[in-house]
């Protein structure tokens, strides 16, 4: 090991001073007369979704942002769901839509995210703005990945150029988090559950996002030295929550890295607020 303590990269306080940003912009909308709105709906008790939709009230009222919550029963049909999306879809006052994941088996998430308007699509999932990504011409990002570019560019590091890895392929992290990097002309390798040696694919990379959902996964054995290591990985273990990367052994040997908690969770939310405040100037013109 190289001995040298990597630079934390604080989303917390990343995700602070954006907040700060959005503020003013949620304010000078509401002198226009519109006050961005985000509709939140919630089927079922599951206690980590209603954990983070309490959460991402509170950050609505923290920025000048109206949110609704609709809590619905798990026995919700499908029709029943589309209708009430259909509703916020229409609704003038609502400029952000969300519908926390996962729904119950009976409900295909397919098709309630292709119900939920393209513009309104603050979650960044629906397949015209998944398909604007692909084409290098993004209108909604999803959350979380963008998020992650900004803390990379946080760093001061020019991503131009440099071999990025990405260590899982969801349609929320891993595929999103590539094509940002893409555009960003980085030169970028997707690896997943059946990739062959991964640890000498990791050790390429001068970026290397881990969004794999396996406890400390990545060592500092496959790390590149001075690379920046952002950590998407939520696991609960025994002493609270650690990320995909082994954070003690990794932070000796990467140049930047990000925490778990206080890393990629906090960004996610602002990026959900930044969605939303946009979603509601690009219908204020």
């Amino acid at each position: 090991m190289s001995g040298v303590v990597a630079q934390i990269i604080d989303g917390k306080a990343l995700a602070q001073a954006i907040r700060t940003e959005l503020r003013e912009q949620a304010a000078a909308l509401q002198v226009k007369g519109v006050r961005p709105g985000l509709s939140v709906f919630l089927v079922g008790d599951d206690p980590a979704s209603a954990l983070y939709v309490r959460n991402k009230h509170k950050a609505c009222e923290s920025v000048g942002v109206f949110s609704e919550e609709q809590r619905l029963p798990a026995t919700l049909s499908q029709d029943e769901l589309i209708n009430l999306v259909k509703a916020a879809n229409a609704n003038p006052k609502i400029h952000g839509i969300l519908v926390q994941l996962p729904l119950p088996d009976h409900i295909d998430k397919r098709v309630i995210l292709e119900t939920i308007a393209a513009e309104k699509d603050v979650d960044g999932f629906h397949p015209y703005n998944m398909g604007g990504l692909l084409e290098g011409n993004p209108r909604v990002v999803a959350c979380t990945p963008k998020g992650v570019v900004k803390m990379i560019e946080s760093t001061g590091i020019s991503i131009e150029g440099k071999r990025a890895v990405v260590v899982g392929r969801s349609q929320i992290v891993g595929k999103p988090a590539a094509m940002l990097l893409l555009e960003r002309h980085a030169t970028v390798t997707i690896c997943h559950s059946r990739t062959q040696d991964l640890g000498s694919r990791c050790r390429e990379a001068d970026i290397l996002i881990v969004a794999a959902g396996k406890a400390r996964m990545i060592g500092a054995d496959m790390v590149k030295p001075g690379a920046v290591v952002i950590d998407v990985g939520m696991n609960l273990v025994d002493k609270g929550f650690v990320g995909d990367v082994d954070f003690e052994s990794v932070s000796e040997v990467a140049g930047w890295i990000s925490p778990v908690p206080g890393g990629v969770g906090p960004m996610t939310i602002a990026m959900l607020l930044e969605n939303t405040v946009e979603a509601a100037a690009r219908a204020a013109k």
